[in-house]
């Protein structure tokens, strides 16, 4: 697990990491930068979200003798940063473990400060609490500097909300636990046995640390990769909880190519999610439960259809939740939470899908879904080409008024086709004096003659002697569209070779009027087409559905 972001001139801090350094508000950071020159310019990161190097920081709070009076874990981060760098998780390890026996020697490259707050803080009792902000530090940190290797609080609320009561006598597993901070977070404080698997040796020590120090017993963390080491193999949980690496093709599929975990399939390298899915179901006990974080993409990608396909025809799959964008831990794209349920015995399989979105909430709004924001689907209706899980898309469909949508639909197709038969001008017979046969002008010489300018894709009179209707209708006469199209099909205007016809400003308005309601003319039968396809599927669809009948004979 990597750690956060690093110069050669030390680890970079963001604005949030800044206030807590300082003891003061994001805010007060916000107008330093503003009104001092000299703070230092940012390091890293984007626009909206900049880091600054860590040492400049410090040097420029000491020389403004900011935030002196700051509390003591805002000393201790500091400290622990300073001393450690980008090696932000040896530092929660070692600190966590001065914590837990304060009458250690000291550990690693703790500094001296470091050691005694940590044992001043074992000793008056707030062990426990001081990793717990160890822990918030590091995760806001991750998550300032865009990472998503935390599990966010948002995400770990959704989590409990939709598990409810676990046990106390259950089994709880993550098999990549991080820093633990899904694992401790569901269920009661004490109770359940708690079992987790890590490949990052810091996180995995810090996260059995913060268990020790929350006096919680029955948590046991392995350090190890769980697809390719797997340290759990003959655990079956009532509960598992995952939030897995993502876009992660390395996962190990050529070394694991006939592993016996693949029952619904085995993924492709660029599936890696739903490897991690498979895994997490083979270590759920019969009627036990499983809830997996997502990216939303792997709800319609063509590479998991036929696993997604298995998941839902053996009735293994009870439930989609697309929650609030924001959700996430450093961007604003949707994440869904599978729910899994593994049958207790034949017969116990789940008939339908719940599909609850959520994504016009509040990040941190509601999660009960209201009436129209979940729906029930039947197996079978998931089973098409696409064995598409994505909730919006059904949730949707199950609240269409079918028939007032067709209703409309009918009266627009009306209304074109009445006003088509409009449109469409009464043309007498004509003298033949056209482009090329008469008298004309090249485009290129009205632009000269201050006539005309070019818009964004065709040009526009400026003058009273040309009508801007007029100048586009003949642009597009079979000689000048013939010279502006390439050999791909592809129509680009040439100024250089346009002409169009002289004549009077009153005749170009006959013509400017003609060819503004041809314009007019073919927009329309294009939005026709378009309607006409739609009313049709739509129809069909809801026939079919039958939400939509035949009239009466």
């Amino acid at each position: 697990m990597p750690d956060t972001p690093a110069t050669e001139a030390g680890p970079l801090v963001t604005g949030s990491e800044i206030a807590r350094l300082a003891g003061v508000t994001r805010a007060a950071v916000s107008n330093w930068r503003r009104r001092y020159d000299d703070f230092p310019a940012p390091a890293g990161g984007g626009t909206g979200s900049p880091l600054f190097a860590l040492s400049e920081v410090q040097a420029w709070l000491d020389k403004q003798r900011k935030g002196q009076d700051v509390s003591e874990d805002v000393q201790l981060w500091q400290a622990l940063r300073g001393a450690y760098g980008d090696n932000t998780l040896g530092a929660l390890a070692d600190a966590a473990q001065l914590l837990a026996d304060p009458a250690a020697e000291r550990l690693g490259t703790l500094p001296s400060k470091a050691v005694r707050l940590l044992r001043a803080a074992a000793q008056g009792g707030s062990a426990d609490e001081t990793a717990h902000s160890l822990a918030e530090r590091f995760t806001d940190s991750v998550r300032r500097a865009g990472s998503d290797l935390v599990t966010s609080s948002r995400i770990v609320r959704a989590v409990r909300h939709i598990l409810g009561d676990v046990g106390a006598d259950a089994i709880v597993f993550d098999p990549a636990c991080g820093i633990g901070t899904l694992l401790l977070a569901v269920g009661p404080e004490q109770g359940p046995r708690r079992c987790g698997q890590e490949a990052d040796a810091r996180s995995a020590r810090f996260a059995q640390l913060r268990a020790d120090l929350t006096r919680r017993t029955g948590v046991d963390i392995v350090t190890g990769d769980s697809l390719r080491d797997d340290q759990w193999s003959d655990l079956r949980a009532d509960v598992v909880v995952c939030d897995p690496p993502v876009a992660n093709s390395d996962w190990g599929r050529e070394d694991l190519l006939l592993d016996s975990r693949w029952e619904f399939g085995t993924p492709s390298r660029a599936e890696g999610e739903l490897a991690w899915l498979q895994h997490a179901y083979a270590h759920a006990a019969p009627g036990g439960v499983l809830l997996m974080v997502m990216p939303a993409s792997v709800a319609y990608r063509k590479a998991g259809r036929r696993i997604r396909a298995e998941l839902v025809r053996r009735g293994v799959l009870t439930q989609v939740v697309a929650l609030p964008p924001g959700s996430a831990a450093s961007h604003a794209l949707p994440v869904h939470l599978w729910q899994l349920r593994r049958p207790e015995s034949p017969g116990d399989e789940a008939t339908s899908v719940r599909m609850v979105d959520l994504t016009e909430n509040a990040p941190d709004g509601s999660l009960e879904p209201r009436s129209d924001q979940t729906v029930d689907v039947p197996l079978i209706e998931l089973l098409d080409d696409a064995v598409d899980l994505t909730p919006g898309r059904h949730v949707s469909d199950s609240h269409r008024d079918y028939v007032a949508e067709y209703e409309r639909a009918r009266r627009e197709l009306a209304q074109q086709v009445q006003r088509l038969t409009e449109l469409l001008p009464c043309l007498a017979e004509g003298q033949g004096a056209g482009v090329p046969d008469g008298p004309s002008v090249s485009v290129a010489d009205l632009a000269r003659a201050g006539l005309v300018e070019y818009g964004d894709s065709e040009p526009v009179s400026v003058s009273e002697q040309l009508d801007t209707d007029f100048l586009r209708g003949f642009l597009r006469s079979t000689l000048n569209t013939r010279r502006s199209t390439s050999a791909s099909g592809t129509f680009r205007f040439d100024a250089k070779g346009a002409r169009i016809p002289q004549m009077e400003i009153a005749e170009q308005r006959r013509y400017g009027a003609v060819f503004r309601a041809l314009r007019e003319f073919e927009e329309r039968a294009r939005r026709m087409a378009e309607l006409s396809k739609e009313a049709g599927a739509l129809a069909r669809e809801g026939l079919s559905s039958g939400a939509l009948a035949p009239p009466p004979e």
